[in-house]
């Protein structure tokens, strides 16, 4: 990430929008605009395959391959920001499963690769599908189901301006596609 490049343009959009990039309170404000986008974009340097081996830590999997061991984990927190207008997707919650087939993922790795996914300029609906391809990979399991519930603040402080709106989306692979048993384990 240029970072270095970030500082001269958000230099020049403070001075765009009629402020003053020299005044005390804003002398800071590039570098530390560039800093932040460095730590909430970091994703953005990596695939989801990357992201799938950096975070691919499994376990033999002692329960079995059926669909009785499924591994469930609800309400990881993550943030991320929209493409379209930069605008920052909040309260957004993660409900992940799988089916483990043979290896299982340490549980702390589910909720890296959450918030991996979320530090890149997202869609919440390809959030979704980019955690379920690189849970897949990682565990080695075609059975993976995602849910994702979140507030947009393109929605909710600008345009239409309706703060109670949430957007919840979903994306399933594998028997999660069929099995609605199996959906109700990531429902929100």
């Amino acid at each position: 990430m240029d970072t270095k490049a970030i500082e001269y343009h958000v230099y020049e959009i403070l001075k765009a929008i009629g402020e003053d990039p020299g005044r005390e309170g804003l002398v800071e404000t590039p570098a530390r605009v560039a800093r932040m986008l460095e730590e909430t974009l970091a994703g953005t340097a990596y695939t989801n395959h990357e992201i799938a081996e950096m975070f691919g830590k499994t376990f033999t999997n002692e329960a079995g391959s059926d669909i009785d061991s499924a591994v469930v984990m609800r309400d990881i927190t993550v943030f991320s920001y929209c493409e379209h207008h930069l605008a920052l997707m909040y309260d957004m919650t993660v409900n992940v499963a799988y089916i483990p087939r043979g290896k299982v993922l340490g549980l702390s790795k589910i909720a890296r690769i959450c918030d991996m996914a979320a530090k890149r300029l997202q869609l919440q609906e390809r959030l979704g599908k980019d955690i379920a391809e690189i849970i897949a990979e990682a565990a080695d399991t075609p059975d993976v189901g995602v849910v994702i519930s979140g507030c947009h603040s393109c929605m909710t402080a600008r345009g239409i301006r309706n703060p109670s709106a949430k957007t919840v989306t979903t994306t399933y692979m594998g028997a999660f596609r069929t099995d609605r048993e199996l959906k109700k384990l990531v429902e929100v």
